[in-house]
């Protein structure tokens, strides 16, 4: 078993300045994620392109993990909150269609505002300090998911609501990840895909209690 290394950032920023710095010094990550990929991201290459020192950008953050930490933590929190967007809706007077719609358009935009997604979420599901912060968040996500079907009225079985919740994430973040990867024309299939998808597993599911 590896060490795992420190994540918590040495500094909180208070003043105005320092909280431009650390913004700065998360948006050039997740720009450098995309052009260089996780594995050749330093905090040497994320420093000069900052602008900065390596002392410097020490001062907010140990290492490159704690980073992409807080990468994660910003990408997470923002699906947090298109989730409590979408349980705010009077769900039970929607259709299947129409939530299935709503919901997959909302969780694009996240996936679409995330810069550097693909190689974050790699790091995410490979990388020991974020693992338990990936798998922490799927289970809220599972979670929200079940109690949004419920609602609609796909079922009463916890069981049955958390299995849909879990194969909903799944199905959404793969096929999500292929649409913000792809050109337009094959986005929109992909899209048009997913929706399809979701609409099946939920109607199926209705059509079993």
């Amino acid at each position: 078993m590896g060490t795992v290394r420190k994540l918590t950032p040495r500094t909180t920023p208070v003043q105005k300045r320092a909280q431009a710095r650390r913004e700065d010094i998360l948006r050039v990550t997740a720009e450098l994620l995309d052009d260089v990929g996780q594995d050749d991201l330093t905090t040497i290459l994320v420093a000069k392109t900052v602008g900065v020192s390596v002392g410097t950008l020490y001062h907010y953050f140990p290492n490159k993990y704690a980073i992409l930490h807080a990468l994660a933590e910003r990408w997470l929190g923002e699906m947090d909150i298109g989730l409590t967007e979408l349980e705010n809706y009077s769900i039970e007077h929607f259709g299947i269609k129409k939530f299935v719609d709503i919901a997959i358009d909302r969780m694009l935009v996240t996936y679409q505002n995330q810069e550097g997604l693909l190689p974050l979420v790699q790091a995410m599901s490979g990388v020991p300090e974020l693992k338990t912060l990936d798998y922490q968040h799927d289970q809220s996500i599972i979670a929200a998911m079940a109690r949004m079907f419920k609602r609609l009225g796909i079922s009463d079985n916890h069981s049955e609501l958390t299995r849909l919740g879990r194969q909903w994430l799944e199905m959404t973040h793969a096929l999500l990840l292929v649409v913000v990867q792809d050109k337009p024309e094959g986005a929109s299939k992909s899209l048009a895909d997913l929706k399809f998808l979701g609409l099946s597993l939920l109607e199926r599911a209705k059509g079993q209690f």
